[in-house]
């Protein structure tokens, strides 16, 4: 083998196709962003400052900073916040927060050190409003003051073509001091309005969003950011453009909902690059696929719904696809990441399943979680010929396939609990686990986990006929990893915790929010289709080293599934666990 093939470095894994990666690769090669100083892929991501981000956020996250961490380049985070009376600085920290939680960062390494992308479209008020005025003088915008009502008569339908405003060929003077006036407060909300005027023949376009589209209007309220300096606001389709022209993005990338409001950008940014505004090339939109996911709603509107009627308990209630709530819920910014590379990136609308969600989760925490023994639904097992006032300690792996994790140790004492599913008075064919004599057959031989081989010798049951303790007898040759232990054949094998030094905690099984796939498709009433099982509370007994779990720690209670420590509720020595997800894909709606 020759020096060079052995010394050779490996491949660097190939990154996932997509028609945004096919674009950007071939822009790379021909230098069409090329400028001194600047990265060849410019993104950004520009929510609004009015809810919090959820699940299909998500992915745009994913899709925007992820290209420009794979081409070298750098993402900005701008804040949308053109509609002061929807906006608070509560939805601004929460969006920063998310987006770092997953990963992100809006920091870039320039040429002269760390540049800081965090970025307002409130940075650029007065560039948008000269912007406008000089659209209004050469004959692109015009004050109209129609009526909202008869604005929206005029403007037509997709079957009928829209008709001129009675003020479309107002004279540009008087456009320019009513704009200026609008400016100076001297209007009502709703009395004017700032039109665009894109062609002679606007009003009949085929495309909506091309029939005099508006730019600015009024709105006489208090600016988180530049208090009462402004009463008119520039509406998103001005403002998005421009405010990518001025931070040099490159590829504009947007969900399919926006591919017709693409001309007008591009009209847009030509027109005021013809101005002296910008230097070509100016920035292109790019349009992908936005996430449907089954059992899941997206509408701000209608989480807002399930939030003020007290359906949940908040925007990060672990049952929201909010990702404040999938954080509270214990996934990982690893697992969504792994999801949204996954499903990819199209241009065609489609559903995920839920399941392919859940599977990345699992993928991601199976290799990491750390192990616990957890009792869900308590029954007591009482081991008669045991010494009472006497433990011995078991001990099991923190995880299975990693050694250097360590072992974990628990006491094995007289009276312990195990699940209420591990007792069948009358068994049915093919169980395992307890069930007493019967006649001259003795019960059921079962090995407790990581302890002793034990045989049902009877049951105690209360005055309802419930049964509320399980006796057995151990034998003292049969522990596990000691020798001899295993000449005892048993199938039946369970979990359980010591009664004496469990740690009792709160645990909340929380479920999918939905039983329809697709609960608000169709004009469907989404509070039709809550799962009424969606969260189920229960008083669980785990291992007593769970005390010491964290806020935030994930472990695989064994048999099942993930849980997190509630990053709200837990407190030191006293964690809340939530479950994350089950260990195996197998729900149905109950």
């Amino acid at each position: 083998m020759s020096n060079d093939k052995k010394n050779s470095a490996p491949a660097a894994p190939a990154l996932p196709s997509n028609f945004l990666r096919a674009i950007i690769e071939s822009d790379l090669a021909s230098g069409a962003h090329a400028r001194e100083g600047l990265p060849g892929v410019i993104t950004r991501f520009p929510p609004e400052p009015n809810g919090y981000l959820h699940v299909g956020h998500a992915k745009s996250i994913c899709l925007n900073f992820g290209l420009a961490r794979d081409y070298n380049g750098r993402c900005h985070l701008r804040f949308d916040d053109t509609n002061p009376e929807k906006e608070e600085q509560e939805y601004v920290d929460t969006i920063k927060d998310s987006v770092q939680w997953l990963g992100f960062s809006w920091d870039w390494q320039g040429p002269a050190g760390v540049e800081h992308h965090l970025h307002h479209a409130s940075d650029y008020f007065d560039q948008l409003y000269l912007m406008a005025e000089y659209l209004i003088q050469q004959g692109y915008a015009y004050v109209d003051s129609q009526s909202a009502e008869d604005m929206a008569a005029n403007r037509g339908n997709f079957n009928t073509p829209g008709k001129n405003s009675p003020f479309r060929d107002r004279p540009r003077e008087e456009s320019l001091q009513l704009f200026r006036d609008m400016k100076a407060g001297k209007y009502a909300n709703g009395e004017h309005i700032l039109r665009a005027k894109i062609s002679e023949d606007a009003m009949s376009s085929p495309n909506m969003n091309m029939r005099d589209p508006a730019i600015y209007r009024i709105r006489h309220e208090h600016h988180v950011r530049t208090g009462d300096a402004w009463c008119i606001y520039p509406m998103y389709d001005y403002t998005h453009p421009i405010s990518d022209a001025l931070e040099n993005i490159t590829h504009s990338v947007c969900t399919l909902e926006f591919q017709d409001h693409r001309p007008f950008y591009d009209w847009l940014l030509e027109t005021l690059s013809a101005g002296g505004f910008f230097t070509l090339p100016v920035p292109k939109q790019y349009e992908f696929s936005r996430l449907n996911l089954t059992y899941v709603i997206t509408s701000k509107r209608k989480l807002r719904q399930l939030v003020d009627e007290k359906v949940v308990t908040g925007w990060d209630d672990p049952r929201m696809p909010t990702i404040v709530g999938l954080r509270r819920r214990g996934y990982t910014p690893e697992s969504i990441q792994l999801f949204c590379e996954r499903i990819g990136v199209t241009k065609s609308d489609g559903w995920i399943d839920m399941s392919t969600l859940e599977g990345c989760l699992r993928e991601d925490l199976d290799p990491k979680a750390p192990r616990a023994t957890a009792v869900l639904r308590p029954l007591k097992l009482i081991v008669e010929n045991y010494p009472e006032g006497q433990s011995e300690q078991c001990s099991s792996p923190v995880h299975p396939h990693h050694p250097e994790m360590g072992l974990r140790t628990f006491p094995f004492t007289r009276e312990l609990w195990i699940e209420e599913e591990d007792f069948m008075e009358a068994p049915s064919k093919g169980y395992f686990r307890y069930y007493p004599p019967v006649g001259d057959q003795p019960g059921s031989r079962v090995r407790l986990r990581h302890g002793f081989v034990t045989e049902c010798t009877g049951y105690d049951k209360d005055e309802n006929g419930k049964v509320t303790a399980v006796r057995v007898k151990y034998f003292e040759d049969s522990k596990s990893g000691t020798p001899g232990s295993d000449t005892y054949k048993v199938k039946g094998n369970i979990h359980w915790v010591s009664a004496a030094t469990a740690l009792e905690a709160e645990v909340r099984l929380y479920d999918r929010l939905f039983t329809d796939p697709q609960p608000d498709a169709g004009g469907k009433d989404f509070m039709a289709a809550l799962n009424p099982n969606a969260l189920e509370t229960v008083t669980a007994y785990l291992e007593p080293g769970m005390k010491d779990a964290a806020a935030d720690q994930r472990f695989q209670f064994e048999r099942h599934g993930y849980f997190v420590a509630d990053r709200v509720d837990s407190q030191p020595g006293k964690p809340v666990f939530n479950r994350i997800v089950t260990l195996k894909d197998s729900w149905s709606a109950k």
